[in-house]
């Protein structure tokens, strides 16, 4: 363990001031991080060490190491301990994305149908994304309003990120809900990549269009915190019935 008596034994949480405490003990942790005294790829203390030098709850240190994760400065390694990942500051800029069905009014529900789930020995290019060797679940579903069919969604989930992923209702939620909610590694970030192309076989015939017919599609490859890959999935609309809309927001 680094030197903790050094580091941490100057600094002190002020219980006066509004500022909620782990909002305090993430800047703490942050400043140990940027100055260096806390180093990459260093254990960080324990939060049982943490609470006893700040007499803080548990709860509190929790949130501000898990704040600190979910912006990659620090990983946590089930059975090890808490690291440091990172040294440099987040960009200031989330993104939040949405496919929009101009078809459709805000106010019309759209249904999930699945198609197809279970155990699939998916193409090459599949398992060079997902990185692994294990078993590939295969879940292929469509949406659908007014009986019109809005997009078609493929996912690719290694067996090993979502134990018993066959037991799961996935009809009422988003395979990216279902993920962070029951997912063995939370999703931290996620490269997406949007083409038009062309609906061939099946993919033709779930949306309802020729073979041939333009196709907007979105691949998109989740990872979590370590850089693991968790999942990839691809979505299908007609190109004369979507928009892409594209969010930015600024978070701390």
């Amino acid at each position: 363990m680094h030197n903790e008596a050094t580091s941490l034994q100057d600094k002190t949480i002020d219980r006066f001031t509004q500022e909620k405490l782990y909002i305090q003990l993430m800047r703490i942790f942050l400043e140990e991080i940027t100055s260096g005294i806390w180093q990459l790829g260093q254990q960080i203390p324990t939060e049982e060490e943490l609470c006893k030098k700040f007499n803080v709850s548990k709860i509190t240190v929790r949130q501000a190491i898990n704040n600190l994760v979910s912006d990659g400065y620090l990983l946590k390694i089930q059975g090890k301990g808490t690291f440091v990942s990172s040294v440099l500051p987040v960009v200031g800029l989330v993104m939040k994305t949405r496919l929009t069905e101009e078809m459709f009014g805000k106010e019309v529900y759209l249904k999930r149908e699945v198609l197809f789930k279970g155990i699939k020995d998916p193409l090459s290019d599949i398992t060079t994304h997902l990185k692994t060797d294990d078993r590939i679940y295969y879940i292929l579903s469509k949406k659908t309003g007014n009986g019109e069919t809005a997009y078609i969604e493929e996912a690719f989930i290694p067996y090993n990120m979502l134990p018993y992923i066959e037991k799961l209702d996935i009809t009422h939620s988003s395979i990216y809900s279902v993920l962070q909610e029951r997912g063995v590694k939370k999703i931290f970030k996620m490269i997406q990549t949007i083409e038009v192309a062309q609906a061939l076989g099946d993919s033709a015939k779930n949306l309802g269009v020729d073979k041939g017919s333009p196709v907007l599609v979105v691949h998109r490859l989740f990872f979590s915190s370590d850089n693991t890959p968790v999942a990839y999935t691809k979505i299908q609309g007609r190109s004369d019935r979507y928009k892409f809309q594209t969010e930015f927001e600024r978070i701390r």
